[in-house]
């Protein structure tokens, strides 16, 4: 097991994608902070789940997009653990709107949960690895629309961007306190946030067409990418984005 006495925090831990991060890092050795916003039943079965692998679980709630929760969040973890080794900026929602209708509370919901939010995690986490002198990993869950564009997506697509760009300059700024950050950008997986998509068989197909590996991801997949960032195995891996979409970026357009 990589991580064997490392703690992680998975913000968003509650369903899909985190869940099955909090799962991965666990069968991997890690005791798991499951974030979400709330302490619900959904984040209470991925502790469970957690816990069933024989590893340390708490859910610690906050809202992601207040910088008060986020520093709430990684104090009541250190409290709770004594330590936390490995981050995964994982929480994100998305809004379809077109561009002359995006309402500013939509906007702001994107921006704050996917960007400023993983700021201010990040921060307070990296605050905690300095004072107690402890090297430590980031992981941003961030998307091929880091680089792709998608219509009707621009507040997604710029939180994502700047995802990209946050996680390039914080693995220089602080990589002489001996933290890697990377991102992981998933292509078209199979998670509720798909569930429209996954429950059209003629859109489905359509898009199984344009990934070369002919089917969408799996949730472990995404995971599979984060236990080996989150490992020494990747010690020597910085400021990179680990893609993970079955060759979909190669010469896919949205049409």
């Amino acid at each position: 097991m990589r991580l064997q006495g490392k703690v992680a925090l998975v913000t968003g831990a509650g369903q899909g994608i985190g869940r099955a991060i909090a799962m991965r890092l666990a069968d991997e050795g890690a005791d798991i902070i499951v974030e979400d916003r709330l302490d619900s039943d959904s984040a209470e079965r991925t502790l469970r789940e957690v816990e069933s692998r024989g590893r340390r679980g708490a859910v610690i709630a906050g809202d992601v997009g207040r910088a008060a929760d986020d520093r709430h969040v990684i104090e009541a973890g250190v409290s709770r653990f004594g330590h936390i080794d490995i981050l995964v900026n994982n929480a994100g929602v998305e809004r379809r709107a077109e561009f002359c209708d995006v309402s500013e509370a939509d906007y702001d919901l994107v921006l704050n949960v996917n960007l400023k939010g993983a700021f201010f995690v990040t921060q307070a986490f990296v605050r905690q690895l300095r004072d107690g002198q402890r090297p430590g990993r980031v992981i941003n869950i961030s998307s091929v629309h880091e680089e792709l564009p998608f219509p009707h997506f621009t507040s997604y697509c710029a939180s994502k961007g700047g995802m990209k760009m946050m996680m390039r300059n914080l693995a220089i700024e602080l990589a002489p306190l001996g933290i890697t950050v990377n991102n992981v950008a998933p292509g078209a997986i199979e998670t509720p946030i798909n569930a429209s998509l996954l429950g059209n068989p003629e859109l489905l197909s359509a898009l199984r067409g344009k990934i070369p590996l002919r089917r969408l991801g799996k949730p472990g997949d995404v995971a599979a990418a984060v236990a080996y960032l989150a490992s020494d195995d990747a010690g020597y891996v910085t400021g990179t984005t680990l893609v993970v979409d079955g060759g979909l970026l190669w010469n896919y357009s949205e049409q």
